[in-house]
């Protein structure tokens, strides 16, 4: 396949960020695509790691706190800390087909809701609501780290989250040159979260490929 050809497969638009980057270069603007494809593959595993060990952690807590095992549902009816989420009524719709299809436990209703609303957990009313102890998850978080401020550090994560989902890059700068400050300052914070968690990222990565570092170094050499 010639550029053209990649063109008409991934649009003009898409690989014009990364050929402006290149200075016009064809041949470097496909590399680098196929390097920002596989930095995201890099960090699907790192992401979907953190998301899983988060749910979980945020799932132990409220089922304790709560004492119920199906605590997201009773909490999404009126009056539950979760009455007033943005996605109650997506959630709500999920559990009823969940129940509909007879295969419904509380494990698949955890395993079915966004990473969004896991961070929406965070946000002052449910926070509050939730007897303002979620920050327990965290046993070796830094001093003096609130709820405001993890709860928008967990926004960036998702946000980066989001990027890789969409297929957008991340090899770039806000003015669209190479960098990999915008990867590394995110791969920097889920390793901190994983570290608050009371988790040891070489422990928990253990015969996974997910270490992004000789892709970033291939961007940058580029």
């Amino acid at each position: 396949m010639n550029y053209k050809d990649y063109e008409t497969a991934f649009s003009a638009a898409r690989l014009n960020k990364y050929k402006n980057a290149c200075g016009g270069n064809d041949n470097k603007a496909l590399t680098l695509y196929r390097h920002n494809v596989k930095l995201c593959q890099k960090f699907y595993g790192v992401l979907n790691v953190f998301e899983i060990i988060l749910r979980n952690a945020i799932n132990r807590h409220y089922t304790a706190q709560f004492c119920d095992t199906d605590w997201i549902y009773h909490q999404l009816q009126q009056g539950g800390m979760l009455e007033h989420s943005p996605q109650q009524a997506k959630v709500l719709a999920d559990i009823t087909e969940i129940a509909g299809h007879g295969k419904y436990t509380p494990d698949k209703v955890v395993a079915s809701v966004t990473f969004g609303f896991w961070t929406y957990m965070f946000t002052k009313v449910p926070f509050r609501l939730g007897g303002q102890s979620l920050l327990r998850i965290f046993p070796a978080r830094q001093n003096g780290l609130g709820q405001k401020a993890i709860f928008k550090e967990l926004q960036q994560i998702k946000l980066f989250r989001n990027r890789i989902a969409h297929h957008e890059p991340i090899c770039f700068d806000g003015a669209g040159q190479k960098s990999m400050v915008y990867a590394q300052a995110n791969y920097a914070l889920i390793l901190k979260y994983i570290s608050f968690l009371g988790y040891d990222k070489d422990e928990l990565f253990f015969g996974l490929d997910v270490m992004p570092d000789g892709v970033m170094n291939k961007i940058v050499q580029l």
